[in-house]
């Protein structure tokens, strides 16, 4: 007796196309994909880091255009106690307030989500102190714990 054609194709090992794959050949991906993880990681942060830094001068930057704008029409720069919120909501006894001075209608927040830092009279700077005490919201620290400021 003869086997049918199905029976014969049931019996037989798979072809090479219709293979899995064998578990060196797993293992081996697992082991590229770790270390091209390892290789990229570490940079990706490094420009998330700098890329927050890099925010934060341009937003100071920004903010002391508003506080020169309201210099200009006011005679005067902001006072500590009436702070950043003097560029969007009008002190009293300012006369010639003509603001808000920031497009959003609101003081931004440094990219670590804390208020930034204003001063006047400065104690660093020319005019006023603005700055902001980088990710760990803490004076001083190195890299993205840097503080940032308008005096350096």
């Amino acid at each position: 007796m003869t086997d049918s054609p199905e029976q014969t194709t049931q019996n037989q090992s798979p072809s090479p196309k219709e293979r899995g794959f064998s578990l060196v050949e797993v293992l081996v991906a697992v082991a590229l994909i770790a270390l091209l993880v390892g290789v990229v990681a570490p940079r990706a942060i490094g420009w998330l880091s700098s890329g927050q830094t890099k925010t934060t001068f341009i937003q100071i930057k920004a903010l002391g255009g508003a506080i020169s704008a309201f210099r200009f029409e006011v005679g005067r720069y902001p006072t500590t106690a009436e702070g950043l919120d003097a560029l969007v909501k009008e002190p009293a006894g300012a006369t010639g307030w003509n603001g808000p001075y920031l497009q959003s209608r609101t003081i931004p927040k440094d990219p670590w989500g804390q208020a930034y830092r204003y001063r006047y009279p400065a104690q660093k700077a020319v005019d006023f102190d603005l700055y902001s005490l980088g990710a760990d919201g803490q004076p001083g620290g190195e890299n993205e714990n840097a503080d940032i400021t308008n005096w350096q």
